[in-house]
């Protein structure tokens, strides 16, 4: 009996240490070229067990299980199965690259290149990179290492980046958010500083450059840029951090996620501040971030994730630009702004910028079966704010200055200009006002998938939008009056304005679209291939509310719709596993913007028959994988005609005419080389080397203007064959290196070098035979670097990193506006930053 008690004993014992024994798991997870994937969910199959990677692709956890499934997945890649039977180290799990893991981002599936499957220009930047370079920088310039994309900070205040891709603007690059469009509805451009929060949410970026792969309805010239956000977190946890550098910069933030709950539920929240006093003078700034992601898993064939975030934000600006010969003379040099002033020893920001545009989005992911699936975002964007600058009937008075040409404007003086006018019951000479543009988007995107045979797949969807924009000017500072005279409103003439009225003008602007698009697939073998179209409507209509009465038929007009389409198509050649070759063509027509339809900013000059842009592109690539060297060359040619171009002239009896001028033609060739290489596991090499040659192809002259009775009041020539494309790079290189120094700590170089850039110019201005090329600015190369260093405090990982950009201060022009006789002397310039650093610290926990 005794026996058999010590027997029952060491059973129970040995069950004890079953039952409560915690097996480890770890293991390292990277992509096709044996980068690590920061980020990157492992979970046991059939639990809510797992991790996410850390920045070098690394995950370890505990757990009961002591064999089973490792499910390790990361947006972008195919999900890989991995088995274990004990506690260890699993090694490297390698995933591969695919769209169909992208179930939580809704459309973006359907437009998330693949590498050597998708037959397009692409380059991807992960969450680590962005995390580890960014730093201080504008959110575009993360991209500038990118071959044919040219990124500068424009004037220089906080989120006043801008963007090119292959010599063309964000007019003609569509950008998507989780693959919501974000380029305004009616003039098509992209304003960075309503998404400068967004780099702390982002978990990859994709530049396609070119036709892109996007099967949304949206012509995009240059290329397109998705942006996808973080999603719901598998793990509980969260992190914190805090960033400072040059010019009082200061940030923190945190993110907060309650995991992957037993009833299928997920939440994650990320929110940060920042604030500082700008590199340029008078831009300092502050703003805020905030992110909102809430998904349920509602059974195995339904899921839904709401998802909302913004960046509310208010910075000093530099609008204007001055000749060099200013910036010298300054005694702030380069860092010179005119567009600011002192009131009373304090900063008063002349030009500025303030606004609040948040994007939600409610997404659901139907699997109807094994071969057919359906997605759909229902989604909402409201955007509050606007832009500062001066009003009055003197507005010389801006021109004072307290105490020389390179000194902030003396708004004393205007003060008290104005207070003596107060006493005389008068208004404002000068004063300061806001330009408003508040607008609100609905939009629906819905895309059906089917595997019509194993090597064959359709796409189809809908992508309908609508938006009105809120266009105004008001009062924002009397500096000093008790109002200001204002005539601008018919229906409320000689106006006496107090802050917040509306003054000069007050109008909406409605813009409908309604697209379809599809694309058949296929993959088999070592050839890939998709042919798509897509057609779209796009309305405008304009209510103006100051150039006419109440009442007056003219004050809104009707609706007027333009129709445009794309076909393209594109083939890969896996030749073997090392080598691949690529080729697309493409055409499509892209409807004007609104304000190629509505001259003048009234409502009886319309351009009712608004020639399409017309687009036509092709290009072949080739691509080379190894362990060790990825490379990818690509040739690219691109012919935009009819550019959508107006030219008002003057009628003998002092009303306007207006002619579209056709024929308008512009030819972007050009070459791109890209690598990526590792001789051994602790460096990496990147580099890139991209070469346009982007020109306007041809005069345009004799162009006919007819007045209302259609009688010839005059003649355009334009003179433009063979002048450069201008404002953005058309020779870029970059070179960069990763040293990882040991475990968890990395040292990154990066070299980036402009060349053959152009003065910007309007091809209007060219009406004379014989005039020179716009003002080539000087080439210039900049080197950045950073040092990453990853620890436990504690049992929390932790990070710091330091950066420095620009290292050697190197003084350079990074925006110019062509002058007379293009020349230096006459140009007017923005200088880039100078040498800048900032320093990051974060705690996951």
């Amino acid at each position: 009996m005794r026996n058999l008690k010590n027997w029952l004993t060491v059973v129970m014992l040995i069950t004890s240490v079953t039952v409560f024994s915690q097996t480890v798991l770890s293991g390292k997870v990277v992509d096709e070229i044996n980068q690590p994937l920061p980020g990157a969910t492992v979970v046991i199959q059939g639990s809510k067990i797992g991790a996410s990677t850390d920045f070098d692709g690394n995950f370890s956890f505990e757990t009961s299980i002591e064999s089973g499934e490792l499910i390790v997945s990361f947006i972008g890649y195919q999900a890989k199965s991995v088995s274990f039977s004990s506690a260890g180290d699993l090694g490297t799990i390698a995933l591969a690259p695919s769209a169909e893991s992208l179930d939580e981002i809704v459309i973006t599936q359907t437009s998330f290149a693949i590498d050597r499957k998708t037959p397009v220009a692409v380059s991807t930047i992960k969450a680590s990179l962005i995390e580890n370079k960014l730093g201080t920088q504008e959110f575009p310039e993360i991209l500038k290492s990118t071959p044919g994309v040219y990124a500068t900070k424009s004037g220089g205040g906080f989120g006043d980046g801008r963007l090119t891709v292959r010599g063309f603007d964000s007019e003609n690059v569509a950008v998507t958010i989780n693959g919501v469009p974000v380029n305004d509805m009616e003039n098509g451009k992209v304003y960075w500083s309503n998404w400068a929060g967004l780099s702390d949410v982002t978990s990859a970026m994709q530049v396609q450059r070119g036709l892109g792969a996007s099967k949304l309805a949206v012509p995009s010239i240059g290329g397109t840029v998705n942006i996808l956000s973080k999603s719901t977190d598998i793990e509980a946890g969260g992190s914190a951090g805090t960033t400072f550098g040059n010019d009082n910069y200061f940030k923190v933030g945190a993110t907060v996620s309650t995991g992957l709950l037993e009833s299928g539920f997920a939440a994650t929240i990320s929110a940060a501040k920042t604030t500082g006093d700008g590199f340029v003078d008078g831009t300092e700034f502050k703003g805020a971030n905030y992110f909102v992601n809430l998904s349920y898993q509602i059974n195995e064939n339904h899921k839904i994730a709401l998802t909302s975030f913004g960046a509310p934000q208010r910075h000093g600006q530099r609008q204007n630009r001055s000749t060099i010969e200013t910036y010298q003379n300054a005694q702030s040099g380069t860092k010179f702004n005119p567009d600011w002033g002192l009131q009373g020893g304090n900063v008063v920001h002349i030009e500025d910028n303030f606004y609040h545009k948040s994007q939600t989005s409610l997404n659901h992911y139907w699997t109807i079966n094994d071969k057919s699936n359906l997605s759909t975002a229902i989604y909402a964007s409201w955007g509050r704010g606007g832009g500062g600058g001066t009003a009055g009937d003197n507005r010389d008075l801006f021109k004072v200055r307290m105490g020389g040409d390179d000194q902030p404007v003396d708004l004393d003086n205007i003060v008290e200009i104005n207070r003596a006018n107060g006493e005389q019951g008068l208004g404002s000479e000068a004063y300061l006002r806001a330009s408003r543009n508040d607008h609100s988007w609905y939009g629906i995107l819905s895309t059906y998938d089917r595997d019509l045979s194993e090597s064959l797949k359709l796409t189809a969807g809908i992508d309908l939008r609508t938006y009105t924009g809120e266009h105004f000017s008001e009062v924002t500072d009397l500096l000093g009056g008790s109002y200001a005279l204002d005539n601008g409103n018919v229906n409320n003439p000689n106006a006496a304005l107090k802050v917040g009225d509306k003054r000069d003008y007050y109008n909406d602007g409605e813009v409908g679209w309604q697209g379809v698009f599809g694309q058949l697939e296929y993959d088999e073998d070592k050839i890939s291939a998709f042919v798509s179209l897509s057609a779209s409507n796009t309305s405008y209509r304009r209510v103006d509310y100051f150039n006419y009465l109440d009442g007056d038929d003219l004050q809104t007009t009707d609706k007027y719709n333009f129709f445009g389409f794309s076909a393209k198509g594109g083939a890969n050649y896996r030749i073997n596993d090392k080598h691949n070759v690529f080729a697309n063509l493409g055409y499509f027509e892209k409807a004007a913007n609104m304000n190629a339809v509505f001259l003048n900013y009234d409502n009886e000059h319309i351009n009712a028959d608004a020639e399409n842009q017309k687009i036509s592109s092709f290009e072949i690539g080739y691509g080379y994988r190894t362990e060790k060297l990825t490379a990818n060359v690509n040739l690219y040619s691109t012919y935009w005609n009819d550019r959508t171009l107006t030219q008002n002239v003057q009628n003998p009896d002092g009303t306007n005419s207006t002619a579209n001028i056709l024929g308008v033609n512009a030819i972007h060739n050009g070459i791109e080389l890209d690598f990526v290489y590792r001789p051994m596991e602790a460096i990496t090499l990147t580099g890139m080397l991209s070469l346009g040659n982007w020109e306007w192809a041809n005069n345009v002259l004799g162009v006919e203007i007819y007045d209302e009775d259609q009688e010839l009041v005059d003649t355009v020539d334009l003179y433009i064959e063979g002048l450069k494309v201008s404002d953005a790079a058309q020779t870029t290189a970059a070179l960069g290196v990763d040293w990882k120094l040991m475990d968890k700590t990395h040292f990154t170089v990066d070299y980036n070098y402009f060349a053959n850039f152009y003065a910007q110019y309007d091809p209007n201005d060219r009406g004379t035979e014989g005039q020179p090329q716009a003002w080539e600015t000087p080439d210039y190369g900049t080197f950045d670097m950073s040092l990453r260093y990853g620890f436990k405090l504690g049992t929390l990982d932790t990070t710091i990193t330091g950066r420095m950009m620009n290292v050697f201060d190197t003084e350079y022009i990074a925006d110019a506006l062509d002058g007379a006789g293009s020349t230096a002397s006459t140009a007017l310039v923005w200088y880039g930053y100078g040498r800048t650093f900032s320093v990051s610290a974060k705690i996951n926990f």
